[in-house]
């Protein structure tokens, strides 16, 4: 199956079918179903307001339907029993209780597919776990290498963060992120601390990742099971010898990977637009589905700059906000 399409979490004012017309439970579910021939394919959601409004999107609602696949909302407010039947689980709720909700759902239907495991999504919401597989996968194809940047976690006590940067070696200047990711906007501010007096300003917890110049690009890699699309955003620009004697203090750095910042037709050194090599993405894709146990997420990955084909990847997103559609 080919995939394509490009929908931010953040185009919010697209029109969308209202989704309960999807649902047979609703008044206009026999309609809607009556228009479905045979459905091959059930799929229930549970997913935020925000998540339906830029995932439910009328292209793919209307294909959907031509290929015999029908989305039905999930009340979470009913037994989960009580609903369905279903073949496939659809969820980015994030609640404890949602999660155990569907873990015993699961144990009495081991038919039904859950996309995905909420034990596997919960790996991703900590960015010093979130890394981790990757930096033991030690993956080079040829020429192409992909790693992490280095990194340190800070729990605690802002003042201990120069201290701990230094124990671990690591180069100004660092990208700080919040270590906890929750799907609200602040766990996604990213800020560049350029000198050492700075760091005690930062907020813990969070990680501190050494910045790498990377010709200001970045790659977002969405992976759908097998299927794989490459997209490029415009990213945080290099930095150089003047600017780091020249800057002090901490920077907020804009969401530079949404889709309103695309770069895929921008004019680009065609040594800074290259996609990384589909055989090293195909490998990528397929050991990280197996180490983390996820079939729907994306990959942000950069290029060092004169790196000699050196990538890392930098964040892994569950369920992320672009839609692929297929055709």
């Amino acid at each position: 199956m080919r995939l394509r399409g490009d929908v931010s979490d953040d185009e919010e004012e697209d029109a969308v079918m209202d989704p309960a017309l999807l649902s047979s439970s609703s008044p206009n579910g026999a309609a809607v179903a009556a228009a479905v021939a045979s459905p091959r394919l059930v799929v229930g959601y549970a997913l935020t307001k925000k998540k339906v409004k830029s995932f439910l999107q009328p292209k793919l609602l209307l294909l959907a339907r031509k290929k015999g696949i029908i989305f039905i909302s999930i009340d979470e407010t009913r037994p989960l029993s009580e609903q369905g039947p279903f073949d496939i689980i659809l969820h980015k709720v994030t609640s404890k209780e949602w999660q155990q909700v569907l873990e015993d759902y699961h144990e009495v239907h081991p038919q039904v597919t859950i996309l995905d495991p909420p034990n596997a999504i919960e790996h991703l919401n900590n960015r010093q776990s979130m890394l981790e597989e990757v930096a033991d996968l030690s993956l080079s194809s040829f020429y192409e290498e992909v790693c992490t940047p280095r990194q340190v976690v800070i729990m605690k006590d802002p003042s201990s963060i120069p201290t701990a940067v230094a124990m671990a070696g690591l180069t100004l200047p660092l990208v700080a992120k919040p270590l906890v990711v929750d799907g609200t906007s602040k766990s996604h501010e990213l800020s560049l601390a350029y000198d050492e007096a700075s760091l005690s300003m930062l907020d813990p917890p969070l990680v501190l990742q050494e910045f790498v110049n990377h010709g200001g690009i970045l790659f977002k890699v969405y992976i759908i099971g097998e299927a794989i699309q490459v997209v490029r955003r415009f990213s945080v620009p290099d930095v150089n010898t003047y600017d780091l004697l020249n800057n002090v203090g901490i920077y907020r750095l804009p969401r530079v990977s949404c889709a309103a910042a695309s770069a895929d037709h921008a004019d680009l050194d065609p040594s800074i637009a290259e996609l990384p090599p589909r055989p090293l993405l195909e490998k990528l894709s397929r050991e990280l589905r197996g180490r983390l146990g996820l079939r729907l997420f994306n990959i942000d990955m950069i290029r060092e700059l004169g790196g000699n084909d050196r990538y890392y990847i930098i964040d892994i997103n569950y369920f992320p906000g672009q839609t692929i559609y297929p055709r």
